[in-house]
């Protein structure tokens, strides 16, 4: 089983994000995207889910699959290997970071915060950047 979850671990904005601020995604249409979701879920639930609980939980609602399917579908999903926040919209586009407690559990936190700024210089934390949208 492959897995996205991180530990002790703070994903900073991509140093190619077009914002100076975090921004609440955008719904497009009727339906919520993927950045709307995530969220939603992580803005709901801070340091409640891991990365591998968001991301699944995401795909799940949006193919519809419920109930004893779960879990199946769980594994499936993870048979291969899956994006990990580094390439989310939320950290590429939108200006949030992503911070993993020892747990993996996670939370976001917007770029300009003061909680962004001490977690993005701890050294207690790995620091990783959130990947480029163009290539350098």
């Amino acid at each position: 089983m492959h897995t996205t979850n991180y530990v002790n671990t703070f994903i900073q904005v991509a140093d190619d994000c077009p914002t100076a601020t975090a921004e609440i995604p955008p719904q497009k249409g009727a339906e919520k995207t993927a950045a709307n979701l995530q969220f939603e879920i992580l803005m709901e639930s801070p340091y409640v889910y891991t990365s591998d609980d968001v991301l699944f939980g995401v795909y799940a609602q949006r193919q519809g699959v419920s109930g004893q399917a779960l879990e199946a579908a769980r594994e499936q999903f993870f048979a291969k290997g899956q994006p990990c926040f580094r390439s989310s919209p939320l950290t590429k586009r939108y200006g949030w970071g992503v911070h993993s407690d020892a747990e993996g559990k996670i939370a976001l936190y917007p770029m300009e915060s003061e909680a962004y700024e001490r977690l993005s210089r701890d050294p207690a934390i790995k620091q990783v950047k959130a990947m480029r949208s163009k290539r350098a």
